[in-house]
């Protein structure tokens, strides 16, 4: 079966456009939540964002897929790109960006321009958003083995490793590459603004076959001489990294000991957790089955080192990128997910199992990094792993416009239908489904996050929620004002809307009109009562479905929400 086959499979049983299968019960499910005992702030782990591909961000699509993000929490969204230092002209293409930030003159002598990293910088500050940076790639005229220098990589086939990818035939150089970029970007931006940033060097150097072409002492080497060209230009900058993939090896101890040996400054530490989905082939057809155990076991892997250190165990970690799969870039019939409303509901899932991984070992998760952005000018749901399409929100950008309303501090919440921690690291979500629950008190609003999951793409019935929220305090009165934004198979789901069109490939001025339309959150506002402080709620969830629901004092006229 060819991938392209399997993906039509895949998109015609993926849950996106599928209602539950005629027979199905709804499965009982009940939900508490204790508004009257608000535990430690919401830590905004979501709010960071990357891609292989920076040139994007200056183009139409990049420019209002980061207005999105910069208005979820103005001046707290962060984007990490690749590529920043490339050389190159600035024409991007998959995996692929450049600056041309550097070159040198016949005698060698160092030429700096900054012209396209500003324009690049400057859309995300116009927008809200702030760089998280990583320092690289290796521009041509330093790297020790500059030919080829481009990649000829496409989906399914190519190099990716080229020149880019080498260490610097001069340390004192690179360090001042690194030195002069800070110094401008202070000039340019202001010394607090910058201070605000990320700083962390280079991409996955554990992985030698992909982006790192030099020995672990040579990264340990090339990262000590960046940090130290940013804190030259700027003492306070928050520096931190490797920024390694989760490959399950013993890279992140020896950074830790080489830094400590070193006296490189460390601010944050940062490593990469992917899952791992398959396309389960069947007769007939197939579909997508996830692999959130193989995610959450990266980034456990990663943890267990950083806490096994007593210097290092108190500093933010950063999980710079962290994704159902690992190839942002790439297609087929495994990555089928993207589009609907699969992504959507294993973001909403995974999120709150990373916090609770770094929760049980005691340490400090500030940012979850999503490699989702988007793909300027390819055919409209063409399976890249994005948040828009053809400038269009995809249903996983909604799921982060719901983690934008959750604010304040958590509250105690459970759900007789999660499944385990423990239970989905081992074994993921392949039996039960996981209808799960996390819940947050700020001032008199509150709000509650439902998720329902299943690792297999298929249909299946919904859930028929009860929910209780107890300890609501005399505000509330008699009655609430609950509010619902849903992304599920019928509600903010531009990816069904174009299957029920018959997905054209080039849609009308009228077909794209109604696609926006479709990806937009709707608020479903109603009165609930209220009896000595606990508001009872009754909604369906359905199957990869997503619900927010947010409470405040009001009147009480009406105790249930719409089913529909």
């Amino acid at each position: 079966m060819t991938w392209r086959r399997a993906l039509a499979l895949a998109a015609l049983f993926a849950t996106a456009g599928a209602p539950a299968q005629q027979g199905d019960a709804p499965i009982s499910v009940t939900i508490t939540v204790n508004a009257g005992q608000p535990g430690k702030p919401v830590e905004p782990v979501w709010r960071f964002f990357g891609a292989d591909e920076p040139n994007y961000a200056t183009m139409k699509d990049g420019r209002t897929t980061l207005a999105t993000l910069g208005q979820l929490a103005p001046d707290r969204v962060y984007f990490r790109a690749h590529n920043l230092l490339t050389s190159g002209d600035g024409t991007p293409a998959l995996k692929w960006g450049s600056t041309n930030a550097y070159i040198e003159e016949a005698a060698g002598r160092p030429v700096y321009n900054w012209t396209i990293v500003d324009r690049i910088f400057d859309t995300y500050r116009e927008r809200r958003v702030k760089p998280y940076v990583e320092i690289g790639f290796m521009p041509e005229a330093l790297s020790t083995r500059a030919r080829p220098y481009q990649h000829d990589w496409r989906p399914g086939s190519g190099d990716l490793r080229t020149g880019w990818a080498f260490p610097p035939r001069d340390y004192a150089k690179w360090e001042e590459l690194v030195f002069q970029w800070v110094r401008h970007c202070v000039e340019r931006y202001g010394r607090a603004e910058v201070a605000s940033w990320y700083f962390q060097t280079w991409n996955e150097p554990n992985l030698p076959q992909y982006y790192w072409g030099g020995t672990r002492e040579e990264f340990f080497r090339l990262h000590d001489t960046a940090i130290r060209g940013v804190r030259r230009a700027l003492p306070e900058a928050r520096v931190g990294g490797p920024d390694i993939a989760g490959a399950g090896d013993d890279f992140m101890s020896a950074f830790l000991a080489h830094v400590k040996a070193a006296g490189t400054p460390t601010d944050f530490l940062s490593f990469h957790a992917k899952g791992q989905p398959q396309f389960i082939e069947t007769p007939g057809g197939g579909h997508v089955r996830m692999g959130i155990a193989t995610h959450l076991k990266a980034a456990d892997h990663e943890f267990a080192q950083i806490a096994a250190d007593p210097m290092f165990r108190t500093k933010p970690i950063v999980i710079g990128e962290s994704d159902p799969e690992g190839c942002a870039a790439c297609q087929g019939p495994a990555n089928a997910y993207r589009n609907g409303t699969m992504y959507s509901s294993y973001t909403a899932a995974v999120f709150p199992r990373l916090q609770a991984l770094a929760d049980a070992r005691g340490l400090k998760l500030e940012g979850v990094l999503s490699w989702a952005f988007e793909y300027e000018d390819q055919p409209i749901f063409a399976g890249f792993r994005q948040l828009t399409s053809a400038g269009i929100d995809l249903p996983v950008i909604n799921v982060f416009k719901l983690f934008a309303r959750i604010g304040g501090r958590t509250l105690p919440a459970s759900s007789d239908h999660q499944r385990r921690l423990a239970e989905v690291m081992i074994a993921g979500v392949r039996n039960a489904p996981d209808i799960g629950v996390i819940a947050a008190r700020d001032g008199e609003k509150v709000t509650v996050l439902v998720w329902h999951y299943h690792d297999d793409d298929l249909p299946g019935a919904d859930a028929d929620v009860r929910l209780t929220i107890s300890g609501l305090g005399s505000r509330f009165g008699s009655g609430a004002n609950v509010t619902r934004w849903r992304v599920d198979r019928t509600h903010a789901n531009s990816y069904a809307a174009w299957l029920a069109m018959g997905s054209p490939q080039a849609p009308t001025t009228e077909q794209r009109a109604r696609l926006i339309e479709a990806s937009h959150l709707v608020a479903e506002t109603v009165r609930a009562g209220v009896k000595a402080g606990q508001a009872t709620l009754h909604l369906t969830a359905p199957r990869s479905g997503v619900t927010l629901i947010e409470l405040t004092p009001g009147v009480a006229t009406q105790k249930a929400l719409p089913k529909r």
